[in-house]
């Protein structure tokens, strides 16, 4: 006989690896970037001329342009809402602090913050929780993973945008210890794979602009990870993307055709002299209060999974944050007495006198009041004895905000941490530096830029993503020469804090049970072989098998298992699609259907029917199918004695879904999936976390 395989999930698993059915989720399956060669894959570029494929690669650069069009267009809707929203809750809890400062009664002034924070939190609470889990957090993980070759579950959805674009400016409007940054990150996300499909499952509508290019555009993406060309395609959206945001800014601002600002984080730029303090700053520090930050919110994580899990709870926990912060940020502005002048031009944000003297305002209230991006540009820039650097001031807000923004994350709403981390770190080290600047007056001269030392200081090792944090914080102030100091920090406070735990994006993609792969097999890994981590018995069929057979394995109904030699692979939604379409040879009449086409499986994707869905009579269960044509008839195979490091690295390569594992006689004896490559890779202390995590 000759088998066809089927499945990409398998159960079984050998004795010599901790196993836990709970260890990794069901609802995670793999994304599948190789393409099938089968004969329909084969006819089909056969037909297409030479003059179609120019058409085609036109096509994706347009595509490309699109999705940095659209992805800047909602960077701007995002900056806009959240500057107007904050604006308001501002000017609105502002005159209420001033009626009633000399008249007393401040507590309705609190009551007014902390119901406004609450008010903005709830509403972006409730989208989330109640109408698409998925918007929650930064949605880097979900992405990370996505990219990794794991399919994450209504991750790239068009309701997942919405909710996430309203969801992150309620949260940062309700003055969380948030950013809007990183989930800008997801938004793109899913602008780019709607686009390049040219389709809506949410709105059931067929745009016809994807078609053929937008298959092979996302299986070009996910596979082709240092291609050349798509290196270009990634930088002409980028260049797109920027350009739409400050275009469209320019014009908000009242400044047409003013394009100097790089995009949606903008910290100023620095003078180009590099002073002493960029080398002084203490990556150490850096990397361990990474480390905490990373294990207080671990705990929290757990927490939340075992018991605040209902949507209500999540509701009722973010409003309960929104007050908390509202009500500390209340209290440290109240007992604050570091007052500081207003600037010659009076253009400090958010000014609050309170009980300063006139013409000075209360810096700790600005602190609180600013949004997190204006705070780090304040921080960069202001010259000493403007704007909180009073080392008290500075330290109680780190403090403060360090333990917020820990609360905060993980909570549901939409949320990043990127600029929380910054600011925290800034203010840290500019405390430090205030400090010896005081101690020490000699060094005045050195230390005269102490905005440069908190820009570099701000660094963090919480999400340790080094070059791309580089190239981040590079742009944002425009300025290439501090792109070797920031790396040094980042690589010693990522070495520190690796000591310790993971980065925060990793901490929680285990937490959420996904088979992530990481860049190289595990140390020592060598002696094991292919055999050892492999999934068996693995289902096959023959070539010509009848609809029944089929039914009954994709329904888990049969319990039939066989080997042969390998001729083939067919994934299971391919099955369906064949059974859906009713495409079979009648035993007797040996007349045949329609004959299928590519189109007829890409207009399938990327919701396949269950097999649930399909109907089959009792005498269709008799005639037969041949899957010859629709197979793939070179798939991916390796012998039996492969080590697991080479295993490792074609899955990591080539963005493998499965691999099939065969004898010295080309026999079917197992199949590899990304679950149990990432089952080892977790290990004994992975094991125990993930089981504790889900009791």
């Amino acid at each position: 006989m000759h088998p066809s395989l089927l499945q990409d999930s398998v159960r079984g698993c050998p004795k010599e690896i901790p196993h836990n059915e709970k260890l990794l989720s069901l609802k995670y399956e793999s994304l599948d970037y190789d393409n099938s060669e089968n004969q329909l894959f084969l006819e089909e570029e056969r037909r297409m001329s030479f003059l179609g494929f120019k058409c085609l690669e036109i096509s994706r650069w347009v595509i490309c342009g699109l999705i940095g069009f659209l992805t800047g267009l909602i960077a701007c809707c995002i900056d806009i809402a959240v500057e107007n929203l904050a604006g308001v809750k501002y000017y609105v809890v502002k005159q209420n602090i001033e009626k009633f400062t000399e008249v007393g009664g401040l507590s309705i002034s609190l009551i007014l913050w902390a119901v406004l924070n609450s008010a903005f939190v709830m509403l972006g609470a409730v989208i989330v929780a109640f109408f698409e889990p998925g918007a929650a957090g930064s949605g880097i993980p979900q992405i990370k993973c996505y990219l990794n070759g794991v399919k994450i579950p209504r991750v790239v959805r068009l309701k997942t945008l919405v909710v996430k674009v309203c969801g992150v400016i309620c949260s940062v409007a309700g003055g969380l210890a948030v950013g809007k940054e990183g989930p800008m990150i997801h938004s793109g996300a899913v602008v780019a794979a709607g686009v390049s499909q040219g389709r809506s499952t949410s709105l059931k509508k067929d745009f016809k602009v994807g078609g053929y290019c937008g298959v092979l555009f996302s299986l070009e993406e996910g596979a082709s990870f240092w291609n050349q060309m798509l290196t270009w395609r990634i930088f002409f959206a980028s260049m797109i993307s920027t350009f739409t945001l400050n275009f469209f800014l320019s014009i908000y601002n009242n400044k047409p055709g003013d394009l100097s600002s790089p995009g949606l984080i903008n910290f100023g730029r620095f003078e180009s002299d590099v002073s002493v303090c960029l080398l002084l700053s203490s990556p150490k520090p850096c990397g361990l209060l990474g480390a905490l930050f990373n294990i207080l919110n671990y705990w929290l994580t757990i927490f939340r999974i075992r018991y605040v899990h209902r949507p209500c709870l999540q509701v009722m926990e973010a409003m309960l944050v929104a007050a908390v912060t509202a009500t500390v940020s209340f209290a440290m502005i109240y007992f604050s007495n570091d007052c500081q002048p207003l600037g010659p031009d009076q253009s400090e944000d958010y000014p609050l006198q309170l009980f300063c003297a006139d013409g000075e305002y209360n810096s700790m209230a600005t602190a609180f009041f600013n949004t997190p991006e204006r705070s780090v540009r304040s921080l960069f820039h202001n010259p000493p004895g403007r704007l909180f650097y009073n080392p008290l001031t500075l330290s109680l807000f780190t403090l403060t905000y360090f333990f917020l923004a820990c609360w905060t994350y993980g909570l549901t709403v939409s949320a990043g941490v990127f600029i929380p981390s910054l600011l925290i770190g800034a203010h840290r080290t500019l405390a430090r530096l205030v400090s010896i600047m005081f101690v020490c007056r000699s060094l005045s001269q050195v230390w005269a830029v102490p905005g440069k030392y908190a820009f570099n200081g701000s660094c963090r090792g919480i999400v340790r993503m080094t070059l791309s944090l580089t190239v981040i914080m590079v742009e944002a102030t425009g300025n290439v020469t501090y792109g070797l100091p920031i790396m040094l920090v980042l690589l010693t406070a990522k070495i520190v804090g690796d000591y310790f735990v993971e980065g925060l994006y990793d901490i929680h993609i285990k937490l959420q049970s996904v088979p992530f792969l990481h860049l190289e097999a595990p140390a020592t890994s060598h002696w094991l072989t292919a055999r050892e981590v492999m999934g068996a018995p693995v289902t096959c069929f023959n070539r010509i098998e009848k609809v029944g057979t089929i039914v009954d394995v994709l329904s888990n109904t049969s319990t039939n298992h066989n080997l042969g030699k390998i001729c083939g692979l067919i994934l299971r939604s391919q099955l369906i699609v064949l059974l859906k379409h009713k495409v079979r040879e009648l035993a007797r009449s040996r007349l045949t259907q329609r004959k299928l086409q590519l189109k007829d499986f890409r207009d399938a994707y990327p919701r396949f029917p269950p097999i649930q869905s399909i109907h089959v009579s009792q005498d269709e269960r008799e005639c037969m199918m041949d899957l010859t044509e629709f197979m793939n008839p070179t798939p991916y195979t390796v012998p039996q004695e492969t080590s697991l490091p080479r295993v490792f690295k074609l899955f990591r390569a080539l963005g493998l879904r499965h691999l099939v594992v065969v004898d010295s006689e080309n026999r079917v004896v197992g199949l590899v999936t990304r679950k149990d490559l990432a089952r080892y890779h977790l290990g004994k202390h992975g094991l125990e976390e993930m089981q504790l995590a889900q009791t």
